[in-house]
């Protein structure tokens, strides 16, 4: 890990450039710097009332950070003067380097720093407000605060906006870090970590240098127990094109991120308000074991709404347990129904101690969150008092429980800011907008399980690419190499198409025929497949019109009795090496893509998680009166898996499909390998 102590908690900070130092520098005493500032320009005669050097040779000491806003070509003699000083690091503003093609120069300013830490280049800076320091050439409404939560982005107007949030999301700093030449995400992700003032951190992400890299830090950021939300872009084709021209960031396979968020434990969020409101969650408490949700409101169709929300999430609102009904019962009057989500009706507001007792009973009920949902009012010719007393019940109540508590209003616009500021220093979540609330509190749980698992994720491995040439075997050639480590296949035998009735009559009927040539990936779409057959005349009928395609045949014997189809494929990813693909198979693997991904090496249990997440699992364990052998399939998904391991760099593309899933035992009854010959 690079040391990034001095250029992230700066004592001395030297700014060199104009305008942008300027702003930068009133930035840095506005938030109360107490270290030492430096400005250089060959020109000017101070920078917002600091005295200026003519040069950063000039600098009379070896400087903790720099803030250099000059272009991009002088910006390289600049970073080689301050690394022969001993700059303890520097933010990069300047652009035109690999975002534009110009590889070379980015080149040349990593050569220049000597190993000085550089944050860029094409990029904001930072504000860390728990140093007071703000290597920032913009407008920023970040006030000083002892604990919140750290955002990292590689673009300099969404850190821009994170500055200017007002959700009551306190936010101990910003840090925009473009081209990540040297200082990526990684390394702000396992510094940061350490950080106990640091209570979440969030990432917005157009792409990874180094995804090995980044989930080793996402593994010590899990062990730390500090929870990790991201916004992820690029996940269509106009974004991932966005990302490569705006930081050179290739945005990758989506379905391999989601893979990667979900080994470590890091929720995926797809909007900036879901982000921020997720954020504010886990700085309230963090993650929380389950999603187990009991709701609040003194408005039936607020209940109804919020139950209604959750049906797509994976959250849930179980009813009371027989002992905490009653007792919440008693705290209402007999017109109220004790459900869960539960109208308490108008009865007791503006009551704070009616309020309370109520909050209280239910939230002794053993939920993993309560909320009680409260739009209050912001007009100015509107009086919050009573709205006010509601959500302080529930502060109260949480205090006297112990259990973790939310105020959410179903708009934004419906908390206000002193309202959340009060909230959260009581240690309840005040949270604005229901669905993003719901969101969140999904977030909070996945990553609650996550870190619950007793095993250790898999190390990630990073990428390789080894050999020559591709090679695409035969179905059989590819069998035969799958059955050594330990995938079952149907007994069969190669032949010559006129031999194809004596092959039947060795294996026994019914038998399936298929065209055997490696040239031909697509059999069935070429006339190259015939099932079920059962006599000789069948065989030979088949055969004679297959040896129009190829001169060899398989025959092989028919499986029967399938309960369900699956595929199993490997495909090979620049960015995360060789990655698992199972899903549904058969020919509706493509209507239905029903599938998900994993990135090797795996395990056992991440495997059966992966698969008990399909739709198409449903049949395996059991749907008619009928199920299949789970276990032969999780040993068949290990089987490929051992082959990529066995063969690492050299795989391009395995495609069993289908396997099929018997009521006794899993048999891949097709199979496609794709290699680069070592």
């Amino acid at each position: 890990m690079k040391n990034l102590t001095r250029l992230l908690n700066p004592k001395s900070i030297a700014f060199i450039g104009g305008n942008e130092c300027a702003i930068a520098i009133r930035r840095t005493k506005e938030l109360g710097f107490t270290g030492t500032i430096y400005a250089v320009h060959p020109k000017r005669d101070e920078l917002s009332g600091v005295p200026t050097l003519k040069s950063p040779q000039d600098i009379p000491e070896a400087v903790d950070a720099a803030f250099i806003a000059v272009k991009n070509e002088p910006t390289i003699e600049v970073v080689r003067a301050l690394a022969a000083k001993g700059c303890g690091g520097a933010v990069i503003y300047a652009a035109g380097f690999a975002e534009t093609g110009n590889t070379e120069l980015q080149r040349k300013l990593l050569e220049a720093a000597n190993g000085m830490p550089l944050m860029g280049p094409n990029c904001y800076g930072f504000v860390n407000t728990l140093s007071r320091a703000a290597l920032w050439p913009d407008e920023t409404g970040l006030e000083p605060v002892e604990r919140g939560v750290a955002l990292i982005t590689q673009s300099g107007n969404i850190a821009c906006n994170f500055t200017m949030m007002m959700r009551g999301l306190p936010v101990a700093a910003v840090f925009s870090i473009g081209n990540q030449v040297d200082v990526g995400m990684h390394d702000m992700v396992e510094t940061l970590s350490a950080d106990p003032r640091i209570s979440a951190i969030g990432l917005h992400v157009e792409g990874l240098p180094d995804v090995a890299a980044f989930a080793k830090a996402a593994a010590i950021a899990r062990q730390r127990k500090v929870p990790i939300v991201v916004l992820k872009t690029g996940r269509s084709e106009q974004g991932a094109k966005v990302a490569m021209s705006h930081t050179s960031s290739l945005a990758g396979a989506d379905t391999l991120y989601d893979a990667l968020f979900e080994r470590y434990g890091i929720a995926r969020m797809k909007s900036v308000s879901a982000f921020a409101e997720t954020l504010k969650f886990l700085h309230n408490g963090g993650p929380i074991a389950d999603s187990r949700l009991v709701s609040l409101s003194c408005s039936g169709g607020e209940a109804a709404l919020v139950a209604d929300m959750a049906l797509e999430r994976k959250v849930s609102f179980p009813p009371f347990n027989a002992e905490t009904k009653p007792r919440v019962a008693a705290t209402l009057n007999e017109y109220v129904a004790i459900d869960n989500p539960l109208d308490y009706h108008t009865f007791i507001w503006g009551q704070p101690e009616k309020l309370t007792a109520t909050f209280t009973e239910v939230l002794k009920g053993g939920f993993d969150v309560g909320m009680v949902i409260l739009d209050t009012p912001t007009h100015p010719k509107m009086k919050p008092d009573s709205w006010a007393t509601t959500a302080r019940a529930m502060a109260a109540a949480s205090k006297a429980t112990g259990a973790r508590a939310a105020v959410v209003a179903s708009l934004s616009e419906g908390m206000p800011l002193s309202l959340a500021a009060e909230l959260s220093a009581l240690g309840v979540a005040p949270m604005m907008g229901l669905d993003d609330a719901l969101t969140a509190f999904e977030a909070a749980a996945f990553i609650g399980r996550n870190w619950a698992r007793s095993e250790q994720p898999p190390e990630m491995l990073p990428p390789v690419k080894k050999g020559s040439a591709e090679h695409l075997f035969s179905e059989s050639a590819a069998k035969d190499m799958l059955k050594k480590h330990g995938l079952a296949v149907p007994e069969g035998i190669v032949c010559p198409a006129g031999d194809a009735v004596a092959a039947a009559e060795k294996l026994g009927y019914p038998v399936t025929l298929k065209v055997s040539s490696a040239a031909i990936a697509h059999k069935t779409e070429a006339g190259g497949v015939a099932l079920n057959l059962r006599t000789p005349a069948e065989v030979e009928e088949a055969a004679k019109r297959m040896a129009k395609l190829a001169p060899d045949v398989l025959v092989e014997r028919m499986v029967t009795g399938a309960v369900a189809e699956l595929i199993i494929g490997l495909t090979s990813d620049p960015q995360f090496g060789t990655a698992l693909v199972v899903g549904a198979g058969g020919i509706l693997t493509e209507l239905l893509k029903d599938s998900v991904t994993l990135i090797l090496p795996t395990t056992r249990s991440e495997i059966e998680r992966a698969l008990k997440t399909l739709k198409v699992w449903t049949l395996v364990e059991g749907f008619r009166g009928k199920s299949g052998d789970a276990e032969a399939v999780f040993r068949a998904v290990e089987a490929v898996a051992d082959f990529a391991a066995a063969n690492r760099g050299l795989v391009e593309e395995v495609d069993v499909n289908p396997l099929l899933v018997l009521k006794d035992g899993a048999i891949a009854v097709d199979a496609l390998i794709k290699m680069r010959k070592p």
